[in-house]
Protein backbone atom coordinates (compact mmCIF):
# COMPACT_ATOMS: atom_id res chain seq x y z
CA UNK A 1 0.00 0.00 0.00
CA UNK A 2 1.31 3.44 -0.88
CA UNK A 3 0.60 6.33 1.46
CA UNK A 4 1.21 9.97 0.60
CA UNK A 5 2.01 12.21 3.58
CA UNK A 6 2.27 15.97 3.19
CA UNK A 7 4.60 18.05 5.31
CA UNK A 8 2.65 21.11 6.49
CA UNK A 9 5.83 23.13 6.85
CA UNK A 10 6.89 23.18 3.18
CA UNK A 11 5.24 21.37 0.28
CA UNK A 12 7.37 23.21 -2.29
CA UNK A 13 10.23 20.76 -1.75
CA UNK A 14 8.79 17.29 -1.02
CA UNK A 15 11.00 14.93 0.95
CA UNK A 16 10.70 11.17 0.50
CA UNK A 17 10.31 9.38 3.82
CA UNK A 18 9.33 5.89 4.88
CA UNK A 19 6.91 5.28 7.70
CA UNK A 20 8.05 3.18 10.63
CA UNK A 21 6.79 -0.41 10.73
CA UNK A 22 3.56 -0.70 12.70
CA UNK A 23 3.40 -3.19 15.60
CA UNK A 24 0.73 -5.88 15.57
CA UNK A 25 -0.36 -5.07 19.13
CA UNK A 26 -0.04 -2.40 21.80
CA UNK A 27 1.53 -3.60 25.03
CA UNK A 28 4.06 -2.30 27.51
CA UNK A 29 4.60 1.35 28.34
CA UNK A 30 2.68 4.09 26.53
CA UNK A 31 3.58 7.78 26.77
CA UNK A 32 0.76 10.32 26.48
CA UNK A 33 2.18 13.69 25.42
CA UNK A 34 -0.06 16.69 25.99
CA UNK A 35 1.30 19.39 23.70
CA UNK A 36 -0.41 22.13 25.78
CA UNK A 37 -3.18 22.95 23.33
CA UNK A 38 -6.59 23.68 24.77
CA UNK A 39 -8.53 20.53 25.77
CA UNK A 40 -5.71 18.17 24.79
CA UNK A 41 -5.76 16.87 28.36
CA UNK A 42 -9.48 16.06 27.99
CA UNK A 43 -8.76 14.02 24.86
CA UNK A 44 -5.98 12.13 26.65
CA UNK A 45 -8.18 11.54 29.71
CA UNK A 46 -10.83 9.84 27.56
CA UNK A 47 -8.29 7.89 25.55
CA UNK A 48 -6.59 6.70 28.73
CA UNK A 49 -9.91 5.44 30.10
CA UNK A 50 -10.57 3.54 26.86
CA UNK A 51 -7.08 2.01 26.66
CA UNK A 52 -7.10 0.92 30.30
CA UNK A 53 -10.45 -0.85 29.75
CA UNK A 54 -9.45 -2.51 26.47
CA UNK A 55 -5.77 -3.20 27.07
CA UNK A 56 -5.21 -4.37 30.66
CA UNK A 57 -1.56 -4.35 31.61
CA UNK A 58 -0.66 -1.31 29.48
CA UNK A 59 1.19 1.24 31.62
CA UNK A 60 0.42 4.86 30.69
CA UNK A 61 2.66 7.77 31.70
CA UNK A 62 1.60 11.37 31.05
CA UNK A 63 3.93 14.11 29.85
CA UNK A 64 3.29 17.79 29.03
CA UNK A 65 5.16 20.06 26.61
CA UNK A 66 5.83 23.58 27.92
CA UNK A 67 4.14 25.13 24.85
CA UNK A 68 2.47 23.88 21.68
CA UNK A 69 4.23 26.45 19.51
CA UNK A 70 7.71 24.92 19.82
CA UNK A 71 9.13 21.40 19.62
CA UNK A 72 9.37 19.49 22.88
CA UNK A 73 12.67 20.07 24.69
CA UNK A 74 15.30 17.47 23.85
CA UNK A 75 15.40 16.28 27.46
CA UNK A 76 11.66 15.54 27.38
CA UNK A 77 11.93 13.72 24.05
CA UNK A 78 14.82 11.60 25.32
CA UNK A 79 12.96 10.73 28.54
CA UNK A 80 9.89 9.65 26.58
CA UNK A 81 11.98 7.61 24.16
CA UNK A 82 14.00 5.86 26.86
CA UNK A 83 11.05 4.99 29.11
CA UNK A 84 8.25 4.04 26.69
CA UNK A 85 7.33 1.69 23.88
CA UNK A 86 4.66 3.92 22.26
CA UNK A 87 3.75 7.61 22.16
CA UNK A 88 0.35 9.24 21.75
CA UNK A 89 0.19 13.01 21.19
CA UNK A 90 -2.90 15.11 21.96
CA UNK A 91 -3.57 17.65 19.23
CA UNK A 92 -7.08 18.69 20.29
CA UNK A 93 -8.38 22.24 20.28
Amino acid sequence: MTMKLLDPRNEAVPVARQTAPRPTSVKGKVAFLDISKRRGDVLLDRLQEALEQRLPGVEITRYVKPTFSKPAPIELRMEIRQNNDFVVEALAD
